[in-house]
């Protein structure tokens, strides 16, 4: 038998439990004496800054990656650029550090035993420790955030940014939507801090827990890049590492936004409640506990994977959404809006009378390969054509473009001529040759059913 301790049986006669508040600030004495939290916290404040301002100024950029071909026009782009780098690598490791390690740490100290006498209360530890990883966390993440967005608009200007669909947005307008971004990211960092608090309860001091928020990052990372339903794909709680850019299109697409943002958190408060009630029928009297391989499993993974089936079930049945959500003619209508922004920006570096988009009236006619292939699903062999009017001109321009898109709605259009509109990556202006926005540009195909305009 294993034998469990509660606030009743650990609690002394007229001795009360140490308080939540004294408990937690005990906990951050305890994370932030540790010489690799405060060289973590020190990084997350300095690194991003030299990192946005160092690759900003590189001839070279980041173009594979969200945002990163406009580095150098405004530091609005840096932290975007660092915020897809930080869900896909950082932030998992960093929960791993903090939320993965809190509780792993007293069982490979043999602490336990002096802790329980000192608090005098299982659940108020779990309280302390829970808030003070949630602490240092935050504390990251904002760090994160400050460092690089100082660094891009220091380095390169507090200038207009280009969004998604090609329009611009204004540099306060920009600024909003960039720190709401970095806020929604919180959410799956909360998800997998509480499979961090999970793993580190139930596995003991093994390795495992303290890997365990990577592991899933990364499952979840190579499930986003399979074709998989639209369902499926909301469904995972780390969706809303990606799903933020639905923020800078026009209108924002806040549907698959706000869907991740509610699983993640849904994830974070069950992975959360799992922990505790590991924590609490845990055995802490044997200073060799390396935690319950089967009530790991009853209580951690099965739940979880229940909470899964439920939340994609959920998602599909209200969201209405089936297949892989990239179809013909949202592809289209994406390519056409995003041609119609940037041929306004680039009508303004020629120097040229502007017109409007609905002057412009750009079309895109899109197919996949050839006619024997259906027009839907992502690929790198997308091909689309696309005509534009100009007032008073009565021939049609066009051009064509070679699409590459993947399976969570994102696609690079590559131009593939006439040279004098999308063939060339500089174009010649009066004031010289400046970077040509029609010959590459990001777009990004919303995922769930949208209404057609009439």
């Amino acid at each position: 038998m294993t034998a469990t301790l509660t606030d009743d049986n650990v609690a002394v006669a007229g001795v009360h439990p140490v308080s939540v508040a004294r408990s937690y600030r005990f906990e951050l004495v305890k994370l932030f004496s540790q010489w690799r939290i405060r060289l973590v916290v020190l990084a997350c404040w300095i690194a991003p800054a030299l990192f946005v301002a160092g690759v900003s100024q590189q001839s070279t950029l980041p173009t594979d990656t969200l945002f990163g071909r406009w580095m150098h026009a405004t530091g609005w782009a840096g932290p975007l650029v660092l915020l897809g780098f930080a869900g896909i690598w950082a932030l998992p490791l960093l929960t791993s550090l903090v939320a993965g390690d809190v509780f792993a740490s007293e069982d490979r100290l043999g602490t336990w035993r002096h802790l329980l006498v000192a608090v005098r209360s299982p659940r108020r530890i779990f309280a302390a420790k829970a808030l003070a990883s949630l602490t240092v966390l935050l504390l990251l993440v904002v760090g994160l955030a400050c460092s690089s967005v100082v660094g891009g608009v220091l380095a390169v200007g507090n200038h207009p940014l280009v969004g998604l669909d090609g329009h611009l947005l204004a540099p306060e307008d920009a600024a909003g939507k960039v720190l709401l971004a970095w806020a929604c990211a919180l959410a799956p960092t909360l998800a997998l801090a509480g499979i961090g608090l999970l793993g580190s309860v139930a596995l003991g001091r093994s390795p495992m827990g303290l890997l365990l928020p990577a592991l899933v990052a990364i499952a979840m990372q190579i499930a986003q890049m399979m074709p998989l339903p639209v369902g499926v794909r909301l469904a995972l709680p780390g969706y809303a590492f990606i799903s933020w850019n639905g923020l800078f299109t026009g209108p924002a697409q806040l549907g698959p936004l706000l869907i991740g943002v509610v699983v993640s958190l849904v994830w974070a408060v069950t992975a959360t409640a799992l922990a505790y009630l590991l924590f609490l029928r845990r055995d802490f009297t044997n200073l060799t506990y390396d935690g319950s391989g089967r009530r790991a499993v009853t209580v951690g993974v099965l739940p979880l994977v229940g909470l899964l089936a439920v939340t994609v079930a959920v998602v599909t049945g209200a969201t209405g959404a089936t297949g892989s959500g990239i179809e013909q003619d949202k592809v289209q209508r994406s390519v056409a809006t995003a041609f119609a922004h940037l041929y306004r920006i680039q009508t303004k570096e020629l120097n040229r009378p502007d017109v409007t988009e609905a002057q412009v009236k750009a079309t895109a006619a899109c197919d996949k390969g050839s006619d024997r292939v259906a027009a839907e699903g992502p690929g790198n062999d997308w091909r689309c054509v696309v005509t534009w009017h100009l007032p008073g001109v009565e021939a049609a321009g066009t051009a064509i473009y070679q699409l590459d898109v993947t399976p969570d709605g994102r696609f690079v259009a590559d131009g593939d001529g006439p040279k004098e509109v999308n063939g060339y990556f500089l174009v010649r202006t009066p004031t010289g040759d400046a970077p040509n926005p029609l010959w590459q540009f990001d777009g990004n195909v919303a995922l769930l059913p949208t209404p057609l305009k009439g």
